[in-house]
C-alpha cells in the first residue's frame, strides 16, 4: 500500500527524439505542407518555349494561382507527392491509374476571362507525347497528369472566334493585341547580319532563323518580332525588305483544327468558330460532327460514343441533337506564328483548367553571359 499517496509521482523523463527521427518528421511535414500549398494555393512553373513571347520569356519562373479559378480535387490519388508524370530525373511513371476519382472544382473568386494567361492540361494526346514518335507507345494520361501548357485565353464558351490576316476577332470585333505580341516576318539583308548587331537588337536564337543566300545575293531571315522591334529592324540601312509571313486565305492545312472537309483554315485565316458552352445544343449532322465530334467523344464526359456517316450514337442510342455538358475555351500563344495552340488541337475543356498565371519570381536568360544571366527587371512582375 502506498502510504504517501499525497505526494506527486516523479515525472518520467521523456525520451528525446533521435536526430534521424527529427529529420524524418521535418521532411514529412515539409512534403505535406508543400503538397497542400501546391494543390490549394499556388504552384511553380517554368517557361520552356517562346510561344508566349514577349509576355513570358523562355527561362521565366512563375507562380500560378490555383485559388483564382478554384482548385480541382485530385483525380489520380495514387501518385508520388510533388511529381507530375515521371519520377524526378527518370522516365519511371510517378503514378498508378488504378484508381480514378470524380473531379470537382472548389469555389474560386473569379472565372476564366478573355485575355487571361492560363495554365491548363493540354487535351490532345499528340501534344502529351511530343517526344515519342512511335504512336503505338503514346500514353493516355489522366486529365490531371496531362502536360501543362500556358497560353492566353482569346475566347470563352459561347464566343465566336475568327482569325483574319493574323488578327483575332471575337464576336466580330478585333481583339486588343497583347503588349509585346510577336509575328513572323521575312527579312532580307544586303549581307549576313553580324551577330553583334543581332545582340544590339536583343534578338536571340529563338527569334530568328537564317534561310541563307538568295538568287539576288541578298541574305534572307525569318524573324519573330514585336511591332516595336519590327520598326527598329525596318529602319536599319542594310535591310532591303521586311514583310509579314502570312498564310493565304482559303488554303487549308492538314494540321489545323478541326481537320474537316468543310473548313479550309490555317493559322492566319481561321474560323469563324463557335466555342462550346455548357447547355448549348447543336443539331447532329455531318457538318457539325466534323467540327465538334471529337470534342463530344473525347472530352464531354461520355463513355460510349460512336460517330459514323453523320450519325452520333451514345450508349447505344442515336441522337439527333446534342447538348454540351461543360464549358470550353480557345487558347493562343502571344508569339502567334511560333505557337502550338487551339488552332492546332482545338478547344480546352473546363475540367482541364489548372490555374491563372500570377507573377514571375525569377527569370534566367539561357543565352546570357555570366553577368547577364539573370533578368533582374522581370522579378515579381505580375503576368498580364
Amino acid at each position: 500500500m502506498n502510504w504517501k499517496f499525497w505526494e506527486k509521482k516523479k515525472e518520467e523523463k521523456k525520451k528525446s527524439k533521435s536526430l534521424l527521427r527529427e529529420w524524418w518528421d521535418a521532411i514529412v511535414f515539409a512534403v505535406v505542407a508543400a503538397t497542400l500549398i501546391r494543390w490549394l494555393i499556388m504552384e511553380a512553373y517554368t517557361i520552356p518555349t517562346p510561344s508566349m513571347e514577349n509576355s513570358l520569356l523562355v527561362g521565366d519562373f512563375l507562380f500560378v494561382s490555383k485559388f483564382h479559378y478554384g482548385t480541382r480535387t485530385p483525380r489520380t490519388p495514387l501518385q508520388i507527392p510533388l511529381t507530375h508524370q515521371k519520377i524526378w530525373f527518370t522516365n519511371i511513371p510517378s503514378y498508378l491509374d488504378w484508381v480514378q476519382l470524380p473531379s470537382f472544382r472548389l469555389p474560386g473568386f473569379t472565372h476564366v476571362k478573355r485575355g487571361d494567361v492560363v495554365v491548363f492540361n493540354v487535351p490532345d494526346i499528340g501534344q502529351n507525347n511530343m517526344d515519342e514518335p512511335d504512336r503505338s507507345k503514346w500514353i493516355h494520361y489522366p486529365v490531371d497528369l496531362k502536360t501543362n501548357y500556358i497560353k492566353r485565353c482569346v475566347a470563352v464558351s459561347g464566343d465566336v472566334v475568327e482569325v483574319k490576316d493574323g488578327d483575332v476577332y471575337i464576336n466580330g470585333s478585333a481583339m486588343e493585341k497583347p503588349p509585346g505580341m510577336k509575328m513572323s516576318y521575312l527579312v532580307t539583308s544586303k549581307d549576313q547580319i553580324n551577330p553583334r548587331n543581332l545582340e544590339k537588337l536583343e534578338l536571340d536564337e529563338d527569334d530568328y532563323h537564317l534561310y541563307g543566300l538568295q538568287d539576288n545575293n541578298e541574305v534572307a531571315y525569318s524573324m519573330f518580332l514585336t511591332e516595336k522591334k519590327f520598326q527598329e529592324v525596318k529602319a536599319l540601312p542594310y535591310i532591303t525588305s521586311i514583310i509579314p509571313q502570312l498564310e493565304s486565305r482559303g488554303i487549308g492545312r492538314g494540321d489545323i483544327f478541326p481537320q474537316s472537309k468543310y473548313t479550309k483554315w490555317n493559322t492566319d485565316f481561321f474560323g469563324p468558330l463557335t466555342i462550346p458552352k455548357e447547355g448549348w445544343t447543336i443539331p447532329i449532322n455531318d457538318s457539325t460532327l466534323s467540327v465538334y465530334g471529337s470534342t463530344i467523344r473525347d472530352y464531354d464526359h461520355n463513355s460510349d460514343v460512336k460517330i459514323d456517316s453523320g450519325r452520333l450514337v451514345i450508349d447505344g442510342k442515336e441522337l439527333k441533337e446534342y447538348t454540351f455538358k461543360q464549358n470550353y475555351y480557345f487558347m493562343m500563344g502571344d508569339n502567334r506564328h511560333n505557337s502550338q495552340d487551339s488552332r492546332v488541337w482545338g478547344f480546352v475543356p473546363e475540367d482541364h483548367i489548372v490555374g491563372k498565371g500570377f507573377f514571375i519570381w525569377l527569370s534566367l536568360d539561357k543565352y546570357g553571359d555570366f553577368l547577364h544571366k539573370i533578368r533582374w527587371s522581370r522579378f515579381f512582375n505580375l503576368i498580364r
